[in-house]
């Protein structure tokens, strides 16, 4: 999950960056998300990634640009927007699931 977590990071960090979304977008997805494996990432992320994904696809690119750049040029700016809030969600959940395994394990005890 570390891999995974990173890669969500760093898109997350490309997304919180200067200039438009659309262009933050789809350099996130394209340098850091679109080589994922779905069996790379908790099964926790897995449908949402999926659908994710194919909605960042979903546009036949013209000449000299590919189905990201296409998808996300077809875009509204909210659009975007929302794209860029369901790869925030995944990194959240990714970071709730690594803090879960670190967390040390408590268990009760009883009184004698």
């Amino acid at each position: 999950m570390s891999s995974a977590w990173e890669n969500f990071f760093a898109a997350t960090v490309v997304l919180a960056s200067a200039g438009p979304i659309k262009h933050r977008l789809t350099e996130a997805f394209r340098e850091h998300l679109a080589d994922l494996e779905e069996d790379e990432l908790p099964r926790e992320i897995r449908d949402e990634f999926t659908s994710l994904s194919t909605t960042l696809s979903s546009v036949r690119p013209m000449r000299g640009e590919n189905a990201v750049q296409a998808t996300v040029r077809k875009m509204s700016d909210s659009e975007a927007g929302d794209c860029a809030v369901r790869i925030v969600g995944m990194l959240g959940v990714l970071a709730r699931l690594q803090a879960a395994q670190r967390a040390p394990k408590l268990r009760a005890v009883g009184e004698d």
